[in-house]
């Protein structure tokens, strides 16, 4: 753990995980014929024509952008959000624009006034910057799947995250509904990191946000969404937040004191990009064949894949150590990561990305076929 200074109060944030893989990195690349790199989930494929001629449009940006965002980039997110999610009802007060979702996702407790002696409820295996937001905010983490576990404290936020990452888990929507109804009866926050929610496989995901999930109401919650994945934008940290006005609101007037704006010019790309369906399907088959190529060369190499259902990794297992998998696949010059840095429950499987090129995913294929 690392001590951090925030105002003469030492607070722990977990290590960062990936340190921890840069031994089996090296491992790796002294393969004869390289590294296959498939312990990170970054896209490889070219960013989108949409993206980039939008950009270009709108490179003369002088000014400064502000921080609840263009109009007309809160109602392309409203009608994404309609388009191919099936939520209505929102209003443009009910959407703000930030760059990356990994920086609301880490500072959003902190941002809300969560602080110490107040609880943040994440998935058993989770993102770790959950767990990391927790503690910038001073506040306890509790990593469970349980409502039940959490007994009668009344959490600040709960998170969820379907598709998951790490499992790529995809949550049914009675079980959604029926966390939706427990925050509200308890008066806690429920966040909803979507990021996925357009790179399923083999179940239909729902956003917390569907009526057959919230009642029609976003009372109480939110849904983080991303176009790093859909759109290949990761470079350009385009994502928003939607769900209740009023929390919504409260995020809006502390990020306009620490000045926390998403760029002119990537405002003026999601308008285009959120109105292109055509780039992620060409991306989602890109991603579909590479995700079979993988999944049958592990199974014929002796893993089991488990959940898997949606996200952009196969969750993989010999019924062994994760660490001692990543060594015996760092061997053949494949690199994934271990199950343990998402949770203790990990602790035998191992998280496998195929976001890597064509090309390097037939080498990883090939690669396992000697393992087999």
């Amino acid at each position: 753990m690392s001590p951090v200074e925030v105002g003469g109060v030492s607070r722990r944030l977990p290590d960062f995980p990936w340190d921890a893989l840069v031994a089996y990195g090296d491992r790796a690349r002294a393969h004869p014929d390289g590294i296959v790199d498939l312990s990170i989930g970054t896209p490889v494929d070219p960013t989108p024509d949409v993206a980039r001629e939008s950009l270009a449009a709108a490179a003369d940006w002088p000014g400064y952008p502000t921080t609840i965002g263009l109009p007309a980039t809160r109602q392309a997110a409203l009608d994404w959000l309609s388009r191919r999610l099936g939520v209505d009802g929102l209003g443009l007060d009910s959407v703000l624009p930030v760059t990356g979702t990994k920086e609301l996702i880490a500072d959003l407790p902190l941002q809300l006034g969560v602080g110490p002696g107040d609880l943040v409820v994440h998935p058993a295996l989770a993102y770790p910057t959950y767990e990391v937001g927790a503690a910038l905010a001073g506040a306890r983490a509790l990593a469970t799947d349980s409502l039940t576990a959490i007994g009668p404290e009344r959490p600040k936020v709960l998170w969820l995250n379907s598709p998951s990452n790490p499992t790529g888990r995809i949550l049914p929507v009675e079980h959604l509904r029926k966390v939706v109804e427990w925050c509200r009866d308890r008066g806690t926050l429920l966040v909803s990191d979507e990021c996925y929610i357009e790179m399923a496989w083999d179940a239909e995901p729902v956003s917390v946000l569907h009526p057959d999930v919230s009642g029609g109401s976003p009372e109480g919650i939110l849904a983080v969404h991303s176009l790093s994945k859909r759109s290949n934008l990761a470079g350009y940290r385009c994502g928003f937040v939607a769900g209740d006005p009023a929390v919504v609101g409260e995020l809006l007037a502390v990020r306009k004191n620490l000045g926390l704006q998403l760029p002119g010019p990537q405002q003026a790309v999601m308008v285009d990009v959120l109105a292109d369906d055509a780039h992620v399907e060409e991306q989602r088959e890109r991603y579909r064949s590479r995700r079979a190529t993988l999944r049958t060369a592990l199974e014929g190499a002796g893993f089991r894949i488990d959940d898997s259902q949606g996200s952009l990794y196969l969750w993989a297992t010999r019924d062994e150590d994760c660490w001692a998998t990543v060594g015996a696949l760092a061997e053949q010059g494949i690199l994934v990561a271990p199950g343990a840095f998402y949770g203790p429950a990990g602790a035998q499987h191992v998280r496998v990305a195929f976001t890597a090129t064509d090309e390097r995913v037939a080498e990883a294929a090939s690669r396992l076929a000697r393992l087999s």
